[in-house]
């Protein structure tokens, strides 16, 4: 509990108490001013709001309300009433406000990755330095249980890094020397030389702090219409209330001649006020959107803002890109196929013969073989565009590429038709079989499909430059509805606006890339959600939505924070408004005294704050 939440605490218990003593003492005449001593102590800093509302032309509050309210009680002799009215409405804004923060707490917790310093060499030692002060190219040194203060690449020493702070995932991943490191992770067990490639204003915490802080600035629909709503309602209330301590006296002093008991209706309007009062719409529509992007926050899914989260729930249409988004987006071998030697022989000399190229073939042919290829027996190399290559290995004739590199070369060969990337080998003319590689499908990739469609999703498309046998291939595999394929950057937007044509109004179309070639696409759908994107500057700059690490799953976890936000949001708009106009009329009807008004104002806010902060809690797909 803060400093200031405290001090109002020490004022309610002090007012309740000194209350509850002139109430049982019972004063009469002028000694019934007592009851000001409590009410000044509670409700000082309201009327001063509402004093200063007046004074800025910002009347219609809900300080004005109870201040109205409060006062026209106590100037009808009913101190008690008043004064309970002020007290049991600074409980319940105690309440908000304790819940609030604890939000904000939680939040803050959730994303305390920002670091407080950077280790740098200095003297034969270690100097703690503002993370700002770092520079592009400068080397810091990460001790275990530090922070990673900047993204960075590591130039000495391997260590275990926790990322969960970031991606949700609380299995740490390795990193050694080569390895690059993004900031607001943890270093877990070695000591760590990273050489920084970003400044701390550009680094991966600091964008990602950016987006969480800001996160609020772009409002939902359902809050921008509650904002609108009490700016109408509260005058209109204002304006009954004075209709009802007026007209009902005058109707019946003047058309019925009986007394017109001025005093009761302006008692009912009094009631009529406080029962009015839209705090709990105003402060926990928020809420359940603030504690719906922290949850989202928690699981690795940044929400650029309120409005993002409430058009997830109206997601109907997904459209995936191929590479990065359902598959690793690193070529593998994924079988070798030998016609007169061992698999191991085939691997082995093409791997040879690739063994001084970095292309991601290549890499791919390498990483394959059980040892790393041994150069020194590779001489002759002769790299044949569009081809393949040529090499001696051991002194024998080696070629290793494509069916176009088997047909200049005249040698004889045994096409493969399965999809993927086919290398074709061949020792002294003679063809020793090929290998598949092809890009692997994520583990989570068809169990993310699957809960897509469980979650109601009409349509999955999947866009990709890919050729019509692999995309077919791993479309069929994952189950996805529709598929289109060799397409450029231009020719994925063109899709994506047919298909905006094409579903329903009431629907949204989300399109999920890896941030970086789709960023056109991205910003074209009506949500876009970047994967893979940790680290990625162009993911979050492009994307409405950002997952932090690449798990597909992640997508669907994201629409089920979004829509039991909203069942929440509506749940809380019923309830107040069905609770409000019930005693709204049973007051204006005398049915309803000062404690109903004070239940359907404090009692309907607390029950609506405690209602949104359940959106703070959403479990995680196992």
């Amino acid at each position: 509990m803060s400093r200031k939440q405290k001090k109002v605490l020490f004022r309610i218990i002090i007012s309740a108490i000194l209350l509850i003593i002139i109430h049982l003492i019972e004063p009469e005449g002028w000694f019934s001013l007592l009851y000001l001593i409590p009410y000044f102590i509670i409700g000082y800093d309201i009327l001063r709001k509402a004093i200063l509302g007046i004074i800025h032309g910002e009347v219609f509050d809900e300080n004005f309300l109870m201040a109205v309210a409060t006062v026209g009680a106590i100037g009808l002799r009913e101190f008690s009433e008043g004064v309970a009215v002020m007290l049991f409405y600074q409980i319940g804004e105690l309440f908000q406000s304790y819940a609030v923060g604890k939000s904000r707490k939680n939040i803050t917790a959730l994303m305390d990755i920002r670091p407080d310093y950077a280790n740098i060499e200095k003297d034969g030692g270690l100097e703690q330095v503002a993370p700002e002060e770092v520079s592009i190219g400068q080397t810091i040194v990460i001790r275990p249980g530090e922070k990673i203060p900047l993204d960075g690449v590591i130039i000495e020493g391997n260590s275990t890094i926790n990322t969960s702070a970031l991606t949700g995932e609380s299995v740490p991943r390795d990193a050694e020397t080569g390895d690059e490191v993004i900031s607001g992770c943890v270093n877990m067990t070695g000591l760590i030389k990273v050489r920084t490639t970003k400044e701390f204003g550009e680094s991966t915490v600091s964008k990602i702090l950016d987006l969480v802080e800001n996160s609020s600035m772009k409002k939902s629909r359902s809050e921008n219409f509650i904002s609108k709503f009490a700016k109408v309602y509260t005058p209109a209330v204002c304006y009954s209330a004075v209709a009802l301590a007026v007209l009902p006296p005058l109707v019946r002093m003047m058309f019925l001649n009986i007394e017109p008991e001025w005093g009761v209706w302006v008692f009912r309007a009094l009631t009529f006020l406080v029962i009015s009062c839209p705090c709990a719409l105003v402060i926990s529509i928020p809420l359940s959107f603030f504690g719906g992007i922290g949850a989202a926050s928690k699981c690795g899914i940044l929400v650029k803002g309120s409005n993002y989260l409430e058009a997830l729930s109206e997601a109907g249409y997904i459209v995936f890109d191929k590479t990065g988004t359902l598959t690793e987006g690193v070529f593998r071998v994924k079988n070798v196929y030998a016609k007169d030697a061992a698999d191991e022989y085939v691997l082995e000399i093409a791997a040879l013969a690739e063994s001084y190229s970095s292309h991601p073939i290549s890499n791919s042919l390498k990483e394959a073989c059980a040892e790393m290829p041994d150069k020194d027996r590779v001489s002759r190399v002769e790299e044949i565009g569009g081809h393949g290559v040529t090499a001696l290995v051991d002194g024998k004739e080696a070629a290793v590429g494509n069916a176009k590199l088997m047909n200049k070369l005249q040698i004889s060969y045994e096409e493969c038709t399965e999809p993927g990337t086919v290398v074709y080998v061949a020792l002294e003319q003679k063809y020793l079989g090929c290998i598949l590689i092809s890009d692997v499908i994520k583990e989570d990739a068809k169990d993310a499909i699957e809960s897509l469609k469980k979650a109601g999703i009409r349509k999955t498309v999947m866009l990709t430059g890919d050729n019509k046998a692999v995309a077919e291939a791993v479309g069929k595999e994952l189950g996805i509805d529709e598929i289109h394929s060799e397409l450029l950057p231009a020719d994925k937007v063109t899709r994506v606006e047919g298909l905006l044509k094409e579903k329903p109004d009431k629907e949204k179309l989300v399109f999920v890339g890896d941030g970086i070639n789709d960023a056109p696409v991205l910003t074209r759908a009506d949500i876009g959600i970047a994967m893979g994107a940790l680290g990625s500057d162009a993911a979050i700059e492009a994307a409405d939505v950002v997952l932090m690490d690449d798990d597909p799953q992640k997508i669907s976890l994201a629409i089920k924070i979004s829509r039991k936000c909203l069942r929440i949001v509506y749940q809380n708009i019923v309830f107040a408004l069905a609770v409000k106009a019930l005693c709204l009329i049973l007051g204006a009807l005398g049915i309803a005294n000062m404690w109903i008004a004070i239940f359907a104002d404090v009692g309907v806010m607390v029950i609506a704050v405690i209602n949104a902060t359940r959106t703070l809690y959403t479990k995680k797909l196992t």
